[in-house]
């Protein structure tokens, strides 16, 4: 499972006024991370907004990464939907195109165990893809421990997980199972790796890559002490972005670096006037602000 490993944008999807996927915007993000030697995409997750575009839309979004990688970069595809019709329907898609794998979130709602192992053996029986689940248990309470995350992991063509949640101790003892185990939390992810995760998958990853490019290799290398100082240059770029909605800084971050990917699709809000001018003075003020963004 060599592709699974490195850093993977959690990339952002442009739209246009209307909604309407951009793939030129999307084109170019796309080339911006690989330039910065990112290892692949992980594709219509949050980030991505894949979960509020319709299927045919998702689809398009996919296409398009596959087509705009090189073929040594792991294309990830987030399936996960409302429905498990819709998820294998789009798990089968990813195959089709040339994906490298499949990922998705556990189904929203107040669903079972049962139900989600359900959900998630039909995903995987639905193509040959590699399938990574998804440990988030703010999002999936259900999903609690580390019998049942196995459990999940032993389900034919899973591979492993992304895991966004601070319980290291717990992302260890799922990886000494032979787990991949992509790490989630952005502002952990050099304790995530020190901790054993295979990689990260992530918002931020979108803003600056090469720091996290960075972070990963300081860690390859051994270098802790020099990672962990990468981490906190990240940080302070991250401190600054939750101070509002993720998902709109990320793309309001994204025009001051000269890609517009438009606004965030509803019901997610997108950034008032008023805080875009907070961000713009944050960001001037701050160190790291003037060296990802030296035209603001």
């Amino acid at each position: 499972m060599a592709l699974f490993q490195g850093i993977l944008p959690a990339v952002s999807t442009p739209f246009d006024a209307e909604g309407r996927f951009r793939a030129d915007s999307f084109e170019r993000l796309l080339d911006r991370c690989y330039s910065a030697g990112v290892d692949g995409m992980y594709v219509c997750g949050q980030t991505g907004e894949g979960l509020q575009q319709s299927a045919a839309q998702r689809k398009l979004v996919a296409e398009v990464a596959v087509k705009a990688s090189p073929k040594d970069k792991a294309i990830i595809v987030h399936i996960g939907a409302m429905s498990t019709a819709e998820a294998v329907d789009l798990a089968k898609h990813a195959a089709r195109i040339g994906a490298h794998g499949v990922s998705a979130l556990p189904p929203i709602g107040n669903y079972s165990f049962a139900e989600i192992k359900a959900y998630y053996s039909a995903i995987a029986e639905a193509s040959d893809l590699p399938l990574l689940i998804y440990y988030f248990p703010a999002y999936a309470p259900s999903v609690n421990s580390l019998a049942q995350i196995l459990d999940l992991c032993a389900i034919p063509n899973v591979i492993g997980l992304k895991f966004t949640a601070n319980d290291l101790f717990l992302m260890s003892e799922i990886k000494k199972s032979g787990a991949t185990v992509f790490y989630g939390t952005d502002e952990m992810l050099v304790a995530g790796l020190i901790m054993g995760a295979d990689g990260g998958i992530g918002s931020f990853y979108n803003v600056a890559p090469e720091l996290f490019v960075q972070l990963y290799r300081q860690t390859k290398a051994g270098d802790w002490e020099q990672a962990r100082q990468t981490q906190q240059r990240i940080n302070e770029l991250i401190s600054i972005g939750l101070n509002f909605p993720v998902n709109p800084v990320v793309k309001s971050m994204l025009r001051r670096v000269g890609i517009d990917c438009g606004l965030c699709l509803p019901p997610r809000r997108s950034l008032t006037a008023e805080e875009e001018a907070r961000l713009d003075l944050m960001l001037k003020q701050s160190e790291v602000g003037p060296i990802l963004f030296p035209l603001r």
